[in-house]
């Protein structure tokens, strides 16, 4: 059967950043970490080439490209936390040493990938059929880095800041 997997392009960090990324989400795994059978413009023979990982039960691929095409904002990770607790673990282990926050749940890791990092509330609160309370939503969630469960269910609920 055919199948499908995300390729990320990193330069010589393709390793690493699947040993991160799998240690922070559940059913997630390193499933083969393929050398280079010869030197080639982005690695010498021998050096890691490839990282095939399961990320929350997604296949992608961690390539050691070079450093030609570096990330950008355009495609992002999305994670669906179920709690404060969760965002606020995995904001803190992504950012750690060398990431960068950003606005509205983003922020980039010391790779430089970019990761949304979302309560799952949010996408309920925004699809709301009172649209008032998304609005609220919506507005709080424009003014934040880092997500705050609370803060955005008290504005969505219309409880006076």
């Amino acid at each position: 059967m055919t199948s499908l997997a995300t390729c990320l392009w990193f330069n010589g960090d393709a390793e690493a950043a699947a040993k991160l990324y799998t240690s922070l989400l559940p059913d997630s795994r390193i499933d083969r970490v393929s050398r280079a059978p010869a030197d080639n413009p982005s690695t010498k023979e021998g050096e890691v080439l490839t990282v095939d990982f399961t990320l929350a039960g997604q296949r992608l691929i961690g390539l050691n490209g070079g450093p030609d095409f570096p990330f950008t904002e355009a495609i992002s990770l999305s994670v669906l936390c179920d709690d404060q607790a969760e965002v606020d673990r995995l904001w803190t282990s992504l950012i750690l040493g060398g990431g960068e926050p950003s606005q509205c749940g983003w922020l980039k890791d010391k790779f430089g990938v970019s990761w949304q990092i979302v309560p799952k509330v949010l996408p309920e609160m925004l699809a709301s059929s009172d649209r008032g309370a998304a609005q609220r939503a919506m507005n709080a969630m424009l003014e934040m880095g880092k997500l705050d469960v609370r803060a955005l269910t008290e504005a969505y609920e219309g409880v006076p800041a």
